[in-house]
């Protein structure tokens, strides 16, 4: 096999930008896209004439597919996976992977019988500005890690089926994941439903991790602006990534505060405050979804099941999810978080 024949399932709001760039791979073969709407479906054939569409997924099982891509609303996401799966498809299936992690863990079961691929769209995962920030926390440049702060805020866009807990915290949970390497043992959510009655427009998730380092997420429908950025505060140094920012996406402060020996005398009880330079390291800017595409099309070449944005990685970003949305429920009480099964072959099992 050295040309993955696929398939996309969705083109809607996401879908457009995965066809655009399976379509210049050179790997890879856009036979179909299926959608219900027929005005979404001609957009696409006046951009690519040569794409069969259809209104139905189904008729994409008669194809000769490799594989497919599902970016359809997260309600959808289980079956329509499912239903690939079943028919022997590699499966890519956007954020959320699921809405609960019972159906996570058949989708991952599924895929395991039928050795084949099924991987997230974490898209931040293949960020080169994440990988960097990623690098710079496990160089030990920034020291311990204190904790991390994260805003991922705008004005919209408002989901039918899901609160924005569930939106808009998927891309940080996993960049979380990502980049401190551990899991989360306690977890407590907040929030508020200040459109729409019993849907949450607006929370704050925080995140205990082992070794006492903290993480706060906070996201938003009702921002009037568009903030998308990450605090990093360690012993030794401090670091701020800035998805809005064009270049400067990453700046490394050499900034700390330390606590003097201990004295009898007020004046000298102070702290040392340092203030250093200010780094901006160099980023080799690539799409992230170019490079989560071609990884999704080599894990298929290579036979390779566990991708870096795996089922079992969606399935712990449903998981912590579940458990915010417990505690968003119920008054922002703190909630134990452990992720049973924490294997591959535990979930199979």
């Amino acid at each position: 096999m050295n040309e993955i024949k696929m398939a996309v399932i969705g083109c809607g709001y996401w879908g457009p930008n995965l066809i655009r760039n399976y379509v210049a791979l050179p790997e890879s073969e856009v036979v179909a896209v299926a959608d219900l709407m027929d005005s979404r479906l001609d957009h696409i054939k006046r951009l690519y004439p040569h794409i069969k569409i259809t209104n139905n997924y189904y008729d994409l099982f008669s194809l000769g597919l490799d594989a497919v891509v599902v970016a359809t609303p997260p309600s959808t996401h289980f079956q329509i996976a499912k239903d690939c799966l079943l028919n022997g498809l590699h499966t890519f299936v956007e954020k959320p992977f699921t809405l609960n992690s019972r159906d996570s863990k058949e989708l991952i079961s599924l895929a395991e019988a039928g050795d084949l691929t099924l991987m997230v769209g974490h898209t931040f995962e293949y960020n080169p500005a994440v990988r960097k920030v990623k690098e710079i926390i496990e160089s030990g440049e920034l020291g311990n890690i204190y904790y991390v702060d994260a805003m991922r805020l705008s004005l919209g866009l408002f989901q039918q089926d899901m609160n924005v807990l569930w939106d808009l915290a998927p891309h940080d949970i996993s960049i979380l994941l990502f980049i401190l390497g551990q899991d989360p043992i306690k977890i407590s959510a907040r929030g508020g439903d200040c459109i729409f009655t019993g849907k949450h427009d607006i929370a704050y998730l925080h995140l205990e991790f082992p070794d006492n380092v903290l993480a706060h997420i906070h996201v938003s429908w009702l921002d009037p602006c568009k903030v998308r950025r990450y605090t990093v505060v360690g012993s030794d140094k401090m670091l701020i990534y800035d998805d809005v920012e064009s270049l400067e996406k990453i700046k490394i402060y050499d900034k700390g505060v330390e606590t003097l020996p201990y004295t009898d005398t007020f004046g000298d009880f102070q702290c040392s405050y340092r203030y250093g330079d200010v780094t901006i390291p160099h980023i080799q800017f690539t799409e992230p979804l170019r490079i989560e595409s071609q990884h999704f099309i080599d894990c298929i070449l290579t036979r390779c099941n566990e991708p870096l944005s795996s089922g079992l990685d969606g399935l712990k970003v449903v998981s912590i999810l579940e458990t915010a949305q417990r505690s968003l429920e119920n008054g922002g009480e703190c909630e134990m978080f452990s992720l049973e099964p924490t294997s591959m072959e535990d979930v199979i099992a």
